[in-house]
């Protein structure tokens, strides 16, 4: 249970579900509820299906590569960090022209759901945890951002603007926090 934690917290936060709501409801506005389903579900799909080809392929990589995990665990806190940071210091989730047919699956699903923090994070615990719990949180997260999705009106109508920001930035700090733990760790492995 005490891996899955250790697993499931830090991609809770890296998919940052709360911190997209905005830009999420900001693409679906005017769009009826069956079209906003519809565009859910196609960015559940399309980030399970990365996460699950992203995380089951790692190994691979890494064998072909000659990347140790504590060689991705300190490039991968890295970039952990420095997207937080971007996050932190930035004011709103990028905002771009869509196409509403294809939303759902880039920019929604990839990179704003399943994005470099996600994958890194779910890589460098594949190679703490093993294949079941990384792939397990990863799709749970990714279900729970899916969830939210669909609540959106309400939760927004909650937290308001200011709110969906404060999580956000709140998130990026623990997230900026881990990216540091990551190099910690891997530093510790290099210097055995």
């Amino acid at each position: 249970m005490s891996n899955f934690i250790h697993v499931f917290i830090p991609l809770f936060v890296a998919v940052d579900a709360i911190g997209v709501l905005p830009f999420f409801i900001n693409l679906n506005e005017g769009l009826s509820r069956e079209r906003v389903r519809r565009i859910i579900i196609q960015s559940t799909a399309t980030a399970t299906v990365v996460a699950i080809a992203f995380v089951l392929s790692g190994q691979f990589i890494f064998d072909i590569l000659g990347i140790t995990v504590a060689d991705f665990m300190i490039a991968g806190g890295t970039l952990l960090f420095v997207i937080s940071l971007s996050d932190i210091l930035s004011t709103d989730k990028k905002h771009r022209m869509v196409d509403h047919e294809s939303v759902g699956a880039v920019p929604i699903g990839v990179p704003l759901i399943v994005g470099p923090a996600v994958l890194t994070t779910a890589l460098l615990f594949m190679g703490q945890y093993g294949a079941g719990i990384t792939l397990f949180s990863a799709v749970l997260n990714i279900i729970i951002a899916g969830g939210l999705f669909f609540a959106s009106r309400a939760i927004n109508r909650v937290l308001g603007k200011a709110g969906a920001k404060t999580v956000s930035k709140l998130a990026s700090l623990i997230l900026a926090a881990i990216g540091v733990m990551m190099v910690r760790k891997g530093l510790m492995i290099f210097l055995k």
